[in-house]
């Protein structure tokens, strides 16, 4: 009998719609619909459903992670972007999740700006990517698939 597809759903905060335009020296060339259909081929290849939102707008991020405890999503992988150091309100939402969260980040967060070091997310999340550009979401949903699998 095979085992039912897991679910896991990527979030994307702001700016990310930018990719491809915006300091590409830091977060590459690949815009964020290239990124996102790369991860539902690989996702597919792992019995995984992947999903995905971005917005640039902190409540939406918001009403999606509660949209996500309501749906039972079985895994959640987010880059929120500048608000990786500013929302407590994503914060709290994530911390409804039963599932495990991977936090990713396109640049090394830590080799930047002082400011962009603390992350709100990184001490609630299952694990952390941080400064492998684009292929840094496929080492998530890699990682995400052997946690599902594994459980």
């Amino acid at each position: 009998m095979n085992e039912p597809l897991k679910r896991v759903h990527v979030l994307h905060g702001p700016n990310l719609n930018m990719l491809g335009k915006r300091e590409p020296h830091l977060y590459g060339s690949e815009t964020l619909e290239e990124i996102v259909q790369s991860l539902v081929s690989l996702a597919g290849e792992l019995n995984i459903h992947l999903t995905s939102f971005q917005s640039n707008h902190e409540g939406e991020l918001v009403d999606d992670i509660h949209k996500l405890f309501e749906d039972g999503i079985d895994g959640v992988i987010i880059n929120p972007g500048a608000y990786t150091h500013t929302s407590v309100a994503i914060r709290d939402a994530l911390l409804i999740l039963p599932c495990p969260i991977i936090e990713v980040h396109l640049s090394n967060i830590y080799k930047r700006e002082p400011f962009r070091h603390k992350s709100m997310i990184t001490d609630i999340a299952t694990g952390q990517i941080a400064g492998l550009g684009p292929q840094g979401y496929g080492l998530a949903v890699k990682a995400m698939a052997v946690m599902l699998h594994d459980a």
